[in-house]
């Protein structure tokens, strides 16, 4: 692989931290219950999929972007889909490829794994009919470089659905990256690459106007901003940042939903 340098970041740092996820990813293998984010939401709730649901991508062509242990792409495998998942991070794939041994007479679909940057994926133009991102390259890559890739890798009409922090829970992040508070700590404008500094990691964010100039300027439309709360009866999670009584005020989390055009 050719990494540019915050994806050799990355890839240390998951590799580092895949062993804390194992328990988690455990326990969303086991289950074909369908949840987003840190707290979990239903896709009933959450409405990712559509009316149509998950079950709409049946006999179809997905690629997971930055799939991590891999449990989104078991539960679209599942619902009979055809899964590619590719993540930078030898760790999390190794954790991936064991629970789909355990998992496989549970799939009506099939999944292949890849070790790749969602910023320059080995695979041809229009092979897909989704691409879904769940806090993976929508997160962990530069968005001027899979933006363009999960395009080219759609099918006229294809979707590109992804899900990561909000941009009003970015901007009141304070400066460790420790909480989630109700003051705004950086500026809206230039939104881009951050580092925190409790880990080496890289993220990535972008306002809402630079999201849909930027997914516009490669054919992708979108169709719905869905933006998430914590649940009434959210508990606390893994991330201290992750403040449910905030996020039940304001979207802690958001989820976009495109189509190529």
């Amino acid at each position: 692989m050719e990494l540019s340098e915050h994806a050799v970041r990355n890839r240390a740092q998951w590799n580092e931290w895949a062993s804390d996820f194992v328990p988690s990813a455990e326990h969303n293998w086991a289950t074909p219950d369908v949840t987003w984010g840190v707290w979990d939401i239903p896709e009933r709730d959450a409405g990712l999929f559509g009316d149509a649901g998950i079950e709409q991508w049946a006999g179809t062509d997905v690629i997971e972007l930055g799939c991590g242990a891999g449990y989104v792409s078991s539960w679209l495998a599942r619902a009979g889909a055809r899964v590619m998942g590719i993540d930078v991070s030898d760790e999390q794939l190794a954790t991936a490829r064991r629970l789909h041994e355990q998992h496989l007479d549970e799939l009506a679909g099939s999944i292949e794994w890849i070790q790749a940057s969602a910023e320059a994926v080995p695979l041809p133009d229009a092979s897909f009919d989704l691409a879904i991102s769940e806090y993976g390259a929508c997160l962990w890559c530069d968005p001027q470089l899979w933006v363009p890739e999960a395009a080219r890798l759609l099918r006229p009409g294809g979707q590109l659905v992804f899900l990561t922090n909000g941009v009003l829970q970015v901007l009141c992040m304070d400066e460790p990256g420790l909480a989630t508070t109700r003051e705004l700590h950086r500026p809206l404008f230039g939104m881009h690459r951050m580092e925190w500094d409790d880990d080496d990691g890289v993220e990535f964010h972008l306002s809402h106007g630079e999201w849909i100039r930027l997914l516009g300027e490669h054919g992708l439309q979108v169709e719905r901003l869905i933006e998430l709360r914590a649940p009434e009866d959210a508990g606390p999670v893994r991330w201290q940042h992750a403040n449910a009584e905030w996020s039940r005020s304001w979207p802690f989390e958001e989820a976009w939903v495109t189509r190529r055009a």
